[in-house]
């Protein structure tokens, strides 16, 4: 029982100091709560976010915010169609020491940092685009056959224009399933964007201020992973993601219809994560069906794809996963 006292101890003071955080991130990044709230559900994760959403809405100024706030040092890549792997992960070069002999030194790429912002990722080859496969999930990378761990924490928030796709190359599934969550981030709302031009197109803008350190991320990474988790809520996590194979014998009709391929394991396994952050965000103990609902659409659309029928008759992805989660919820709930 002492040990369950601390626990929640723990978690109430974190929540605390997460709210903390939200209030600093909204200084510079106004509104789009949401938004704010699953790039920090990605971080307390220890994963990844993809940010997708058009030019202009603020998605670098919240990564930048991001690093300030939670103490990571960053780095910003802009990729490009003649990215090499070398100009991320880093390179080998000789060098001549005074006494005139000659090593290879290597010299690190902007993936060494502890939150890399890779800025529109689907404008690098695919061969730019595996180099940090090996680094999101393994949080090393292999230069010259020798392995080079990063830094602790890291983590990648990549952004993506959904609109421009001449020129760029759709991020293959195997880098997609990587991605704890995608972030769309919309258009703000009126009143939201008026803050936005007082706060921002005056002679001063307010600063955000740090309020974790990258080893306090840490502890929070390995706290979050202690918060329960009821039966109930990984039951409808675990109907939930079979719901959506179409293979599955618990799927329904419209899914073995209209859906080419499903989400995997690694979707629960985020989705468990990324219900315990919510309710933290929230300043909860622990996490409820409310919590999977809330987070189907950003862990699974971007783990699974409609075929080309479906497609073809204007049926879109998030349409069919609230008609899917709505229904297993609901189920779940009557259970």
């Amino acid at each position: 029982m002492t040990d369950d006292n601390e626990l929640l101890t723990q978690i109430e003071a974190l929540e605390d100091k997460l709210a903390q955080a939200r209030a600093s991130i909204n200084q510079r990044f106004i509104g789009q709560q949401q938004v704010v709230d699953l790039s920090l559900s990605a971080l307390l994760c220890g994963g990844h976010g993809l940010l997708v959403g058009l030019p202009g809405l603020g998605k670098t100024r919240l990564v930048e915010t991001l690093s300030t706030v939670m103490g990571l040092h960053s780095n910003r890549v802009q990729f490009t169609p003649d990215l090499m792997p070398a100009d991320i992960l880093g390179s080998e070069v000789l060098e001549t020491s005074t006494d005139g002999s000659r090593s290879f030194k290597f010299i690190q790429g902007p993936v060494f940092c502890q939150l890399l912002m890779a800025d529109e990722i689907n404008r690098a080859s695919p061969r730019t685009q595996s180099a940090l496969l090996q680094a999101m999930q393994e949080r090393q990378v292999t230069v010259a056959g020798q392995d080079r761990v990063l830094d602790a924490p890291f983590h990648v928030l990549a952004t993506q224009n959904p609109i421009e796709q001449e020129g760029t190359y759709p991020l293959p599934e195997a880098q997609l399933d990587r991605f704890l969550v995608q972030i769309d981030v919309p258009y703000p709302t009126l009143n939201t964007e008026r803050d936005i031009l007082l706060a921002t197109t005056g002679a001063t803008e307010a600063e955000a201020h740090q309020v974790f350190t990258a080893e306090e991320l840490v502890k929070a990474q390995e706290l979050l992973r202690r918060m329960p988790v009821g039966e109930k809520v990984m039951n409808t996590i675990l109907e939930l993601v079979r719901a959506f194979r179409p293979e599955d014998e618990s799927a329904s009709t419209a899914v073995k219809d209209a859906v080419a391929w499903g989400p995997g394991p690694r979707a629960a396994q985020a989705l468990m994560l990324a219900v315990r952050a919510r309710a933290m965000l929230q300043g909860r103990l622990a996490p409820d069906a409310d919590d999977v609902a809330a987070l189907a659409l950003p862990v699974l659309s971007h783990r699974m794809a409609l075929n080309f029928a479906t497609r073809a008759r204007g049926e879109t992805l998030p349409d069919l996963i609230a008609t899917v989660t709505q229904s297993v919820t609901r189920i779940e709930a009557a259970a």
